[in-house]
């Protein structure tokens, strides 16, 4: 179990407590034991990556790779733990990744550095590392900080500003471009310093009027910038006097000449001097080449020669009549190297091309664009690479023409380990000077010709099959090869020979293997040999034929077929034994055995060995012979009827056919007989013989027909998930109809709803109790006292002091009852509630004080403003209930609030 203690950290102020906390993981009561940790340390901003952060030690040896700092707060990957060889201390190094800026980044760091021993010790510890700012010299924040600065001044420009310095303090974190530092010192340095001043705020300005003629052209100015501890910062600032056209300029000289330039001249180049006095422009008069000139380009290609007209002008005056013409003629040089549309050519050749045929041109692959013929002259050169002079040549030297120079077999070995793949090298080159070279590739694949058809392995083949061999068996296997590729691949066919009256197929080629299957089993009786044209075509359709015979081995596979095959006899009971029954002969015949191997012999039904054939074995014709008396005569047990199965096989040992590897085949014949006493009266029934024909017939199944079972048997589970949706959908849309419910007859419960519904309705008086302002005063015209009321809710009290002290024990019932006629009856269920009776006498007595005047309030009674209507209370579903209250709106009545101290009444309506 590993234990994580926690430990809190106390505020940094430059070192830790004397005993902070141990911090370890545990195992078992054994921990790794730190030397120097945990600690805090300072390290300075500015150190460089590898510098060494803080020393530690740890007891015992540690696995490689510990201990390591698996967490920082804050994250960051800018320390590592490093061992110190050979003492085995280890040391905290600073990595450099990020850069540690005192301004910019988080001042404090704490490293949790964990180790752990083989034995599955361990201890985590805490190093904080503390940053330390260390002064920075300033830095620009424009373009100074990366280059020097040109300023452009116009000549007879006024003097002022010319440029602003822009530089920050990295000690300070807030770094404004427009609002240079105080703290910062500027200063220039110049050979004119009289010329350039800076003015606050970091301003350098100019303290004359410069002339171009007579003045500097340039001026270099050194920019220091310095912080109030000494480190500076410096940078380079170069004003440009910039010349303006002040001066008439004037031609000096001859006004004509002709010059000879060559193409591609740089630009800049001075052609000719043209003289002027400009005092404003030293170089006025001087032609220069303002952009390279190729002469290969129109329309220079077809005219070369250049006639400029010169004007000498300036912004001031301008003479018409100081005009120069100067003629250049533009001429040519090599500086074109040839060109070609590829550099990288594929040839493909057959492999049967003959010797010295060309395989390609080079010379009309490229060419050289100079106009004149000595510059764009090439040749080739320097033909190398697989197949050089073996397989290729140049047709003479220099001429480009690449033609065949050796055999290009496809099947050659030689050949075939370099992959019919030649790579061929062609040096390009101008003949004129510079000789100007390109490199051009040429790949020559050679391709395959079929030249041999498929070749057997035999001229022909013999297969023997036995005729009881299983249908879709291997019989044989045909193999060919092709000589112009050893990996061609070959399908064989039979094309002709495999088929007879019944089966249009007899026999299937496996077309990758060249296996020879069987569709049905064969028949010799039906054929002996079949001879069977067999086709080997390879990829490039080249075909070879060869005749395959298959020998049908014979088989004993049929079975004795013997005429009649049943029969009925009559025989007397008094036959003699020896005597043949009803001259009844057999007749049988065997397709694929001699006459002389028929055995007969008696399955079941020659009870007492009564009857026997003659000849039993060794023939195919035999007869049915008597061959001991019937009981009737002895007094034995008598049988009448008898029902003999007859087996006649064709294994009789006495026949001189070979038996080894001999199947033997059974065939049947029944009879029946019927014993019978001559001169009783009797009926002898006898079958005429017939001959039944069996036709046997078989149906192959073709494996290239292998998709119609696999569309039906797909098309059936289609069928069947279709159905059984439809089903499931049908089944949704089936609704039960609702079960009829039988009559009931009416409950109690409900005659007694009946009933009740029948009842009148009462009406339930209730009081509800409100604080309410008097904010008016009456004097009560019967017994003169003055009372007091509310102009909104009609609520009324009296104001003198006669109401009864004990407030507290006033019945809000008791109240409420004495309100209403004093002929309400009560009833426990409905405490307070008049009848329509009680309620006609309370209407009655409202009508007779009138409607101007208001009801009286009795001696201690609250008194109410207004009569409401009762209001009928229905049931949720929507029907009166009778026995719900009604709850009418009535008169405010005074309620005694037991909170008011001054025995104030509240009236309230509900």
């Amino acid at each position: 179990m590993i234990a994580f203690p926690l430990w809190i950290r106390r505020p940094f102020r430059g070192q830790f407590s004397k005993e902070p906390p141990s911090f370890s993981f545990q195992e078992e009561g054994a921990f790794v034991k730190f030397t120097g940790l945990p600690a805090a340390v300072k390290f300075s901003e500015n150190l460089p990556a590898g510098s060494a952060v803080y020393k530690f030690k740890t007891a015992g040896t540690l696995p490689s790779g510990l201990p390591s700092i698996i967490n920082t707060n804050p994250l960051t990957k800018a320390f590592r733990v490093d061992p110190i060889e050979p003492s085995g201390d280890y040391q905290v190094v600073y990595t450099g990744d990020p850069v540690l800026d005192y301004e910019t980044m988080p001042n404090s760091f704490d490293l949790q550095i964990f180790a752990k021993y083989a034995t599955g010790a361990t201890n985590l510890q805490t190093l904080t590392v503390q940053l330390i700012n260390v002064n920075e010299p300033p830095f620009f924040v424009d373009n100074m900080a990366f280059q020097s600065v040109s300023i452009y001044i116009r000549e007879r420009a006024a003097a002022g500003v010319i440029y602003k310095i822009q530089a920050c303090d990295p000690e300070d974190r807030i770094c404004d471009r427009e609002d240079p530092h105080d703290n910062l010192k500027y200063t220039i340095n110049s050979a004119s310093p009289a010329l350039f001043s800076v003015s606050p705020p970091a301003s350098i300005s100019s303290t004359k009027i410069f002339d171009y003629e007579k003045d500097e052209h340039t001026y270099y100015l050194s920019v220091t910038v310095e912080d109030p501890q000494g480190l500076s910062v410096k940078g380079a600032l170069v004003v440009q006097i910039v010349n303006i056209n002040d001066e008439p300029p004037k031609f000096i000289g001859p006004k004509y000449l002709l010059f000879h330039i060559d193409e591609e001249t740089r630009p800049g180049t001075v052609i000719a001097n043209v003289t002027a006095v400009d005092p404003d422009d030293d170089v006025t008069g001087v032609v220069q080449v303002l952009r390279i000139i190729d002469r290969e380009n129109e329309p220079f290609r077809q005219h070369p020669e250049v006639t400029l007209e010169i004007v000498v002008q300036d912004g001031i005056n301008f003479d018409p009549s100081e005009r120069f013409e100067l003629k250049i003629i533009i001429d040519d040089i090599n500086d074109n190297p040839p060109v070609c549309k590829a550099y990288a050519l594929s040839v493909a050749v057959p492999e049967n091309e003959v010797k010295g045929r060309n395989i390609i041109d080079l010379a009309q692959e490229c060419k050289d664009v100079d106009v004149e013929d000595r510059y764009n002259e090439f040749n080739f050169t320097g033909l190398s690479g697989l197949g050089e002079n073996q397989r290729f040549k140049m047709e003479s030297p220099g001429s480009g023409r690449i033609v065949v120079n050796g055999d290009l077999n496809f099947e050659d070995p030689n050949n075939l380990a370099l992959g019919n793949e030649y790579s061929l090298r062609v040096m390009i080159q101008n003949i004129a000077s510079p000789h100007y070279k390109q490199t051009i590739y040429v790949y020559v694949k050679t391709t395959q010709v079929n030249e041999f058809p498929p070749v057997f392995k035999r001229t022909s083949y013999v297969f023997s099959v036995s005729e009881v061999v299983p249908a879709y068996a291997v019989i044989g296997q045909v193999y060919a090869s092709d000589p112009d590729w050893p990996f061609n691949g070959i399908t064989y066919s039979i094309e002709a020979g495999d088929g007879t009256l019944d089966y249009s197929k007899l026999f299937w080629m496996d077309p990758n293997t060249g296996s020879l299957h069987i569709v049905t089993s064969l028949d010799y009786e039906t054929t002996k040999q079949y001879n069977l044209t067999v086709r080997a075509t390879d990829l490039s359709s080249a075909v070879s034929t060869v005749l395959v015979t298959v020998d049908v081995l014979e088989v004993n596979d049929e079975k004795p077929i013997c005429k009649p095959n049943s029969y009925s006899l009559a025989v007397p009971v008094s036959l003699a034994v020896g005597t043949n029954i009803q001259n009844f002969r057999l007749t049988c015949t065997d397709r694929d055995s001699d006459p002389r191997s028929f055995l007969y012999f008696f399955d079941k039904g020659n009870i007492y060995n009564q009857f026997t054939f003659s000849p039993n074995a060794g023939s195919n014709v035999t007869s049915l012979i008597l061959a001991s008396p019937f009981g009737y005569l002895t007094g034995s047990k008598m049988i009448w009827d008898y029902k003999l199965l007859v087996y006649i096989t064709d294994n009789n040992l006495m026949t001189s056919e070979p038996k080894f590897n001999r199947n033997t085949q059974t065939g049947t014949v029944t009879l029946n007989i019927h014993v019978y006493v001559p001169g009783l009266t009797t009926q002898i029934t006898t079958t005429t013989p017939s001959i039944t024909y069996l036709i046997k017939r078989e149906n192959a199944y073709s494996a290239s027909t292998w998709y119609v079972p696999f569309i039906i048997t797909l098309g059936s589970i289609l069928l069947a998930g279709l159905l059984a949706y439809l089903l499931y959908r049908l089944a949704k849309c089936i609704r039960c109809p609702p079960r009829t419910k039988a009559h009931k007859a009416p409950s109690i419960e409900s005659k007694t709803i009946e009933k009740r519904k029948k009842e009148k309705l009462e009406t339930v008086w209730e009081l509800t109790r409100l604080n309410t302002v008097f904010d008016g005063e009456a004097v009560d015209p019967i017994t003169g006292k003055i009372y007091e009321y509310n102009s909104k809710s009609g609520a009324r009290r009296w104001k003198d002091t006669k109401l009864p002290t004990d407030l507290a024990t006033v019945d809000p019932t008791a109240q409420e009852l004495s309100s209403l006629p004093a002929n309400v009856t009560e009833r426990k269920s409905q405490v307070g509630t008049p009848s329509k009776k009680e309620k006609s006498s309370a209407d009655k007595a409202m009508k007779a004080a009138g409607p101007e005047e208001a009801p009286k309030p009795l001696e201690g009674d609250p008194e109410t403003a207004k009569q409401a209507t009762p209001r009928l209370q229905k049931s949720r579903e929507g029907k009166p209930n009778p026995s719900a209250k009604v709850t009418p709106k009535t008169p405010p009545q005074p309620n005694v609030n037991k909170d008011n101290a001054a025995g104030d009444v509240n009236l309230g309506s509900n």
